[in-house]
């Protein structure tokens, strides 16, 4: 059913959370798996060979992140392939799905509530206008409870009387 499997990561543990179930699923199906990682051109804002030089670390840090995350995935039995480049997230995700015909577009999210609606997060803009599946898997950040003398010292901080 899904041969090839898009991942769109940008370096962050939340959206590595999805791994491990792509990697079950592409086990599963025998399918190809993508890691694409996108990152904004710094040059449309600013120039020079500063910022020249800072792109191409960019995109070293790009190609190292995604050859790591590769090799683990393919430690697993996972066929992976990975490309990165520059451009704007949300809209080459979903340009990227259709020039390479992916069948399914894997991300994780984390879905923050009001802000996420208002601004709309990455995820919400590729389930939005995909025209292939995307599979969501949101990550709860449980946090463990605050001890009195941690709910005392934020009050504190806070200036609360």
């Amino acid at each position: 059913m899904f041969k090839k499997i898009l991942v769109p990561l940008d370096g962050s543990d939340l959206a590595a959370k999805i791994l491990p179930q792509v990697a079950e699923l592409a086990k599963t199906q025998d399918a190809q798996v993508t890691l694409l990682n996108i990152y904004l051109d710094l040059k449309t804002e600013v120039s020079g060979e500063l910022l020249d030089e800072l792109m191409d670390r960019e995109l070293k840090s790009c190609q190292t992140y995604l050859a790591q995350v590769a090799k683990d995935l393919t430690a697993q039995g996972v066929k992976v392939q990975t490309d990165c480049f520059v451009g704007m997230p949300p809209r080459d995700i979903i340009a990227y799905a259709d020039k390479n015909g992916m069948d399914l577009i894997a991300m994780a999210t984390h879905g923050k509530g009001e802000v996420a609606w208002v601004l709309g997060s990455t995820a919400e803009k590729v389930v939005t206008h995909a025209t292939v599946p995307v599979l969501l898997v949101r990550v709860m950040e449980i946090k463990p409870p605050r001890t009195k003398e941690e709910y005392y010292l934020e009050v504190l901080d806070r200036g609360i009387p």
